[in-house]
């Protein structure tokens, strides 16, 4: 069905409505998975190892949702976007960055505003265009069918936006809990559709970084676009309802039950992630003079770690830093490979840990 359309304001929606039983009863598990995944997550000494690995989950599974496919192996040999290989590698360590980026922010004024998610859309698209100001933004289904057609006109973009972002941060006659206002700010976010490019995964930055914002997280662990790819026809056609018939009690508990599995099994890979991170720093310990956390760390950090990470990271000359890896992957801790020019000294558990929910294995696997 073609969709042109005025947008609801959020706060116009009764919010009796979403005292439902069914709503009621996933919000209570989804509630009680994510505060033990915040529980869980601060029981890591070094948050940044967190950060690094299970961000770029979320990164590589919303990027894939926009059809931007890359494989494990690959995203984890690279470190930085500017000098990754490859398009889609390097859209998905923009978008780590601009998740972390966003989250810094969030963490640091206790808000969510228009100009962070600007700048989150910015580095994810690498250009300054802001919000849609031209008419001719269309959604279309894989036939080529319009299936829905946010506003056009550039004012009502911004004042949509605007109004969001009121929503996001103060509406006293609208209480809901805040894993059920989550739902209805990603819903709008992409029904406002407000930029050229990079709608989908700067809406989904959003999610995370409105439960940082609430203090239902600390850091952003919550890879939501992993349900999300398993569930990717679901997620349209329950996005497309709500537009079309107001089916917002089915989104709502769609969002919750997404909130719920990603947090069961982050709290899973959190806790074998920790234990191997003990073993590991024990085995070191007790095996080899040079053993520092900054090496652990290291380890850790870069599941595909390389002689320049570890030099730079633990502050020692290439020779030395060589040598504590040829040592480790001579022993059998970590495993040495050749690809192309670059060795790489890859911590086998840990990747096996990040890659054994993967949503898009290599192909043949």
């Amino acid at each position: 069905m073609n969709q042109s359309m005025s947008i609801t304001p959020l706060h116009k929606l009764a919010p009796g409505r979403f005292d439902t039983a069914p709503i009621l009863k996933r919000l209570n598990i989804a509630s009680r998975n994510l505060a033990e995944l915040k529980g869980v997550a601060a029981t890591i000494p070094n948050q940044n190892i967190l950060i690094n690995t299970l961000t770029l989950q979320e990164a590589r599974d919303s990027s894939a949702i926009e059809n931007i496919v890359t494989t494990q192996d690959d995203l984890y040999r690279e470190d930085d976007p500017a000098t990754a290989t490859g398009m889609a590698i390097k859209e998905v360590l923009r978008y780590r960055q601009a998740l972390q980026t966003g989250s810094e922010h969030v963490r640091e004024t206790g808000l969510l505003t228009l100009n962070t998610i600007l700048a989150i859309q910015q580095q994810l698209e690498c250009n300054q265009a802001g919000l849609r100001r031209l008419p001719g933004t269309a959604l279309r289904d894989s036939e080529g069918r319009l299936v829905y057609e946010p506003p056009q006109d550039g004012n009502e973009v911004a004042r949509l936006m605007h109004e969001l972002e009121r929503f996001i941060h103060d509406e006293p006659s609208f209480q809901v809990d805040p894993l059920v206002k989550m739902a209805l700010i990603h819903h709008q976010f992409e029904s406002i559709h407000p930029f050229y490019d990079g709608n989908g995964r700067t809406g989904r930055i959003v999610n995370v970084l409105y439960l940082v914002k609430e203090g239902l997280l600390e850091i952003p662990v919550l890879y939501l676009s992993r349900h999300i790819v398993r569930t990717k026809p679901d997620y349209y056609r329950l996005l497309q309802a709500v537009r079309e018939t107001d089916a917002w009690e089915e989104w709502v508990l769609y969002m919750l039950g997404a909130v719920a599995s990603t947090a069961r099994e982050t709290i899973d890979t959190t806790l074998a992630i920790k234990d191997l991170l003990q073993r590991t720093k024990q085995r070191v310990r007790e095996n080899y003079k040079f053993y520092s956390q900054d090496l652990i760390n290291n380890l850790f950090n870069h599941p595909y770690t390389r002689v320049e990470f570890a030099q730079r990271e633990l502050g020692v000359s290439r020779v030395t830093a060589t040598k504590y890896l040829d040592t480790l992957a001579g022993d059998g801790v970590l495993d040495k490979v050749r690809v192309g020019r670059n060795n790489y000294y890859v911590n086998r558990p840990l990747f096996a840990l990040l890659s054994r929910h993967d949503t898009n294995p290599r192909p043949g696997a």
